[in-house]
């Protein structure tokens, strides 16, 4: 199945957008009218709160014929495109580009850029940009009095709509930036927090599966002995012999199941439910890696290692699980981890022996959605999820990471590092 990618999908908030248009049509409102009868200026009253209107109605337009809860990019981008249109025809009968709300122009098309899609962004930037160009050459003077003793020199003057593009693109850039950057890295945590809620769900099916298997162990071993008594019983009648054989070994074979299945429930459980030290941790994950890997883990723990029993964290054991499967990867032939725990801090060096980080990648490593372009590791390398997920989670747990090439080994590093107080604090 195929889910819906929302990180490509871009909308608009109604709700929002709504408020931030009455502020807007509010605020004009308040301005010319405050101009108009206190400060004794002379203009197109009724023109002006005529377009302000249109403004009103299209909000109203918004809010009881439209119901949706978001709004689309096509129709955000053409009542974006209102917005601008109808400050410029405002600005246009007072003064042009020399106007000081012209600077209002260029909101709209930021607000744009963290919301909308690029193509549509595009067009709100090259329609203000034209707007600006336009209202520098065509407009209505300013209202009188300012019109009899406002002049500025033509150096000035053009320097006011250069200023304003260059403001627009500048904002544009970094907006469209940050807000790319911003819907990757929700979508890579909320397929961390899957990928967490299905090792929830793991663990708790694991329980549940140990609880079940441990229950029917009285039943089986009753059946098995009633069985065997049976088979004594039957053993000259070969006709009834053989299906108790057969059910015999059909009660052997289950046995080895639930055997398989608790892996041993009373230690399962233990393991569960007591604290465990970082060696531990380590240890569990690299049994299973063993089972399916035929890279040779060296561990090496330290002598002087402090016995730190921390509670079992979920977080923490997919976070260097991660890690340890990078490793194990890119290795050629060897995976070599460290633990070192003093008085004050606890630390996990994972290391390899193969090509390291690529210059390209290690510059923005713990980012996702990255991918090197390095050809011998390319069709190994995943988007940098893996390092993303492992990073966070042991981060928020935490944890200082550094991320570099091994000054010892051929290969990466990983160097994990806690404080102790830290790790009894989870």
């Amino acid at each position: 199945m195929k889910f819906f990618e929302t990180s490509k999908y871009f909308s608009l908030k109604k709700s929002t957008y709504i408020n931030l248009r009455w502020i807007a049509i509010i605020g004009q409102l308040l301005t010319v009218n405050f101009i108009y009868f206190i400060f004794n200026f002379k203009f197109n009253l009724i023109l002006e709160n005529s377009i302000i209107m249109l403004g009103v109605f299209s909000n109203l337009y918004l809010i009881y014929i439209n119901k949706n809860t978001q709004l689309s990019d096509k129709t955000a981008f053409l009542f974006l495109l209102i917005d601008i249109l109808q400050l410029s025809f405002l600005i246009y009968l007072t003064g042009g580009i020399i106007n000081p709300f012209s600077i209002f122009l260029i909101i709209p098309t930021i607000f744009s850029s963290s919301n909308l899609g690029f193509r549509s962004n595009l067009l709100l930037i090259s329609s203000t940009v034209l707007i600006i160009i336009f209202l520098t050459f065509f407009n209505q003077p300013l209202p009188y009095p300012v019109n009899e003793h406002f002049h500025v020199d033509g150096y000035y003057y053009y320097s006011i709509p250069i200023s304003l593009i260059v403001a627009l693109i500048f904002l544009n850039y970094f907006a469209l930036a940050f807000g790319k950057e911003s819907r990757i890295r929700k979508e890579a945590l909320n397929k961390m927090e899957e990928i967490m809620s299905k090792e929830h769900e793991l663990l708790s099916l694991g329980g549940q599966a140990a609880a079940a298997a441990h229950s029917l162990g009285t039943p089986f071993s009753t059946i098995k002995i009633i069985s065997s008594d049976l088979s004594k019983q039957f053993k000259d009648n070969h006709e009834f012999k053989k299906d108790i054989d057969l059910l015999v070994s059909q009660i052997d074979r289950c046995s080895e199941i639930l055997k398989k299945l608790t892996l041993n429930p009373i230690i399962e459980d233990e393991f569960i439910d007591s604290d465990l030290s970082m060696a531990s941790y380590v240890n569990e994950i690299i049994k299973s890696f063993k089972e399916i890997s035929k890279k040779n883990f060296v561990i090496n723990i330290d002598k002087d290692l402090n016995s730190l029993n921390i509670t079992k964290s979920i977080e923490i054991i997919y976070g260097l699980r991660n890690f340890i499967e990078n490793a194990n990867k890119f290795s050629k032939n060897k995976v070599f981890i460290s633990i070192k725990s003093d008085n004050e801090f606890t630390e996990v060096v994972i290391e390899d022996d193969g090509e390291g980080y690529p210059s390209d990648v290690l510059r923005k490593i713990g980012e996702p959605y990255i991918r090197s372009y390095k050809s011998s590791i390319k069709s190994k390398s995943g988007l940098g999820l893996g390092i993303f997920i492992g990073k966070t989670l042991l981060e928020k747990n935490y944890a200082d990471i550094l991320c570099r090439n091994s000054k010892v080994r051929s290969g990466a590093e990983v160097n994990i590092k806690w404080k102790n107080k830290d790790l009894l604090s989870l």
